[in-house]
């Protein structure tokens, strides 16, 4: 969703629920949470009272998100929070591979995860602070896209869907059940070296003209999108969910299973500062569609 969506491979583990408390489809899921490394390990915390140090795990390398030199919205979300909690703010630095959870939360190494789908039952989850979708990247001299799937531009068109490893993404999964796979160009979303964000390369793609248009994960693509020389735009996929798999996620915050303390803490800071939060995602061009957010715990 990244992430990061974010942002799994085969044998994709227990899957996660919908806003409708219905799984998400291991389709659906793949693509944020193999950004944000997701494991398929799960382990209890004994309740504790809020620390004085907030301990994030992150990516060091995955802007829009984050980064290491503390650039990305969710660093500043993470920054905000640790004020409001009165709690100094510190990070771990980890790239987001199988195995992100056991090694990080739940190995004690961190608090929380920034930017988990709502329902992952690998965390315990906060309420949601925003709600994104895929999006379809285009250039602004080129025929905009509908939003569609079906839409009849796409049966000649280069595309370009973000993909982990052998397994598919929720776009790759829709082109795939139109019989348009030979139309798609794969882009690998694990981090690279320093300074090569993994979800630019399939917006320089299409600045560039090596694809026609991409559909992306929407945070990252309207965030290089802004920032390319050539005009870019973007169009949401429509509708939110096809064939029970969602293209659109509602994203909160995860913590150890059974931190109610801190998922508690951490909601009341959340619910305080929405108007904040959402200037953050303003500055960083985060795309945001039909949010309903859960009321904070008392």
């Amino acid at each position: 969703m990244s992430s990061r969506c974010l942002r799994i491979a085969p044998g994709l583990p227990d899957r996660p629920s919908g806003r409708n408390g219905k799984p998400i489809s291991a389709l659906a899921a793949v693509f944020l949470l193999t950004l944000l490394g997701i494991s398929t390990q799960s382990l209890a915390a004994p309740e504790r009272a809020v620390p004085r140090e907030l301990r994030v795990c992150s990516d060091p390398n995955n802007l829009p998100f984050s980064n290491r030199r503390l650039e990305g919205f969710e660093n500043k979300i993470a920054a905000l929070l640790g004020r409001d909690l009165h709690a100094q703010l510190s990070y771990v630095w980890w790239a987001p591979r199988r195995g992100f959870i056991r090694n990080t939360l739940n190995a004690g190494r961190c608090d929380v995860v920034m930017g988990v789908p709502v329902g992952f039952e690998m965390t315990l989850n906060t309420a949601p602070y925003y709600r994104s979708t895929y999006v379809f990247v285009y250039r602004k001299d080129h025929r905009q896209p509908s939003g569609s799937f079906d839409d009849s531009l796409l049966r000649t068109a280069k595309i370009g869907v973000q993909l982990i490893g052998d397994a598919s993404t929720p776009p790759a999964s829709a082109l795939a059940r139109r019989g348009l796979v030979g139309n798609v160009v794969g882009y690998t979303l694990f981090s690279g070296p320093a300074g090569s964000n993994p979800a630019q390369a399939i917006v320089d793609a299409v600045a560039g003209g090596k694809i026609d248009l991409a559909v992306a994960w929407g945070p990252a693509a309207a965030y290089f999108a802004k920032r390319r020389p050539t005009p870019l735009a973007i169009v949401p996929v429509q509708p939110e969910a096809e064939a029970g798999v969602p293209f659109a996620f509602d994203i909160a915050l995860g913590v150890r299973r059974g931190d109610d303390t801190l998922r508690q803490a951490l909601d009341q800071a959340l619910a305080r500062r929405r108007a904040e939060i959402g200037r953050i995602l303003e500055v960083y061009n985060v795309p945001r569609v039909g949010e309903r957010f859960v009321r904070a715990s008392p």
